[in-house]
């Protein structure tokens, strides 16, 4: 009687352990941000979650997914520019799965696929440009990168959200190069800047001279003005010629 109440304890425990362990294997739990793939008997079924999702082990299988946003680093690519400039450039892409399916049949491992296409058209796109696009013209080339690489991984089910170039490197001496080309343009544009404002001086004195010339009183009043002027300085001696047309005509008879 006891060895028989032995053996049925012992059935009992064997069952219990075998449905937790089909339960362990038959139950699945998904977050809102995840997705699973399923396959039955090795072919796909559909694509399921979030929530309890309940499989029949062995013969179906679940593959996750996760559809937040993936951030890959994509690590310093050697570029050598339009104008035979080599530089070190490295940058980030935001991507996230929008079609599960794709991303598990149709890529073995999609991160490392889209890291290495970033890559490889990371030089591509930045050596069809010259360094000083490189350096001003960032938000286009960060433009032109994401949207090769979206189209790209679409058949992957990604989208590439965004690409950012982090930092372009260039060699010690081309920074002083660019340096002088810095200090050269200023000074072109001070100096632009210097014969614009002698040409609009000069302008403006003709401009003046022709006013004065149609009231000849005027005259007197700018050699009152320049002898006022002279006057706060009371150290200095200043000989002003004085312009016989402005003395009365009675005193140039006298003389």
């Amino acid at each position: 009687m006891m060895e028989a109440f032995q053996f049925e304890w012992i059935a009992y425990l064997i069952l219990m352990v075998l449905v937790f362990l089909f339960l362990q294997a038959a139950i699945y739990i998904f977050r809102e941000y995840e997705r699973g793939v399923m396959f039955t008997l090795g072919r796909f079924t559909r694509v399921t979650g979030p929530g309890f999702v309940l499989i029949i082990p062995i013969v179906q299988q679940l593959v996750r997914t996760d559809l937040r946003m993936f951030v890959e680093d994509v690590p310093s690519q050697d570029v050598i520019s339009r104008d035979n400039v080599s530089v070190k450039v490295n940058a980030v892409i935001y991507f996230r799965i929008v079609d599960p399916q794709r991303a598990i049949i149709n890529v073995a491992d999609f991160r490392a696929a889209v890291s290495q296409l970033a890559q490889t058209t990371l030089r591509s796109v930045l050596g069809k440009h010259e360094l000083d696009e490189m350096l001003a013209e960032r938000d286009k080339l960060n433009a032109d990168i994401q949207e090769i690489l979206d189209r790209q991984t679409d058949a992957w089910g990604i989208k590439v959200a965004n690409v950012e170039i982090k930092h372009v490197d260039i060699d010690e001496s081309m920074v002083r190069a660019i340096a002088k080309q810095a200090e050269a343009e200023r000074l072109r544009r001070a100096r632009v800047i210097n014969a614009q404002g002698e040409f609009q001086a000069a302008s403006k004195l003709v401009e003046a001279g022709k006013l004065l010339a149609t009231q000849p009183n005027s005259m007197q009043l700018r050699y009152f003005n320049a002898l006022n002027d002279i006057a706060t300085d009371g150290t200095t001696t200043v000989v002003f010629p004085l312009p016989i047309d402005l003395l009365p005509k009675s005193q140039k008879i006298d003389e």
